[in-house]
């Protein structure tokens, strides 16, 4: 009995230049049997009645501060002219102590530069004003 160890010209083995596939199929079919499992799970789920979104117009209360700034940085406190932001401060201080204190409503014009608002909110927060919001303009109906 004759055993061949290497080629008759004693060169190095040749590069197999073909890949090899096998791990690749073998990693999809275990894939497929996974997702073909966990499928029927995913879409059975627990009957939930949720709830109706209702869209309802904020009753602003008589005590809420609303404060707009227009597209200059120009701030105002319920419709009336406030000069800088230590004008604004001193008034939020006032409002800042009521028991139950009001709430901030910032109405920001689409064109304002994000500094003035950011002011506005840093200054309110030096007040100790807790609750602030803004007022925006709701969406189009059927758009």
């Amino acid at each position: 009995m004759a055993m061949s160890l290497g080629s008759s010209d004693g060169d190095e083995d040749e590069v197999i230049a073909a890949i090899n596939t096998t791990p690749l199929v073998d990693v999809m079919l275990v894939l497929l049997i996974i997702f073909l499992i966990t499928i029927p799970v995913v879409t059975h789920t627990v009957p939930v009645k949720l709830p109706a979104e209702i869209n309802r117009p904020y009753q602003t209360k008589p005590e809420n501060i609303n404060l707009a700034v227009n597209k200059d940085g120009d701030m105002y406190w319920n419709e009336q002219l406030v000069p800088d932001t230590t004008a604004l401060l001193a008034k939020l201080k006032v409002v800042a102590v009521m028991v139950p204190q009001p709430e901030l409503h910032i109405r920001g014009d689409q064109d304002a530069r994000y500094e003035f608002i950011g002011k506005v909110i840093l200054t309110a927060q030096r007040a100790g004003i807790a609750k602030v919001g803004f007022i925006t303009e709701p969406p189009a109906r059927g758009g």
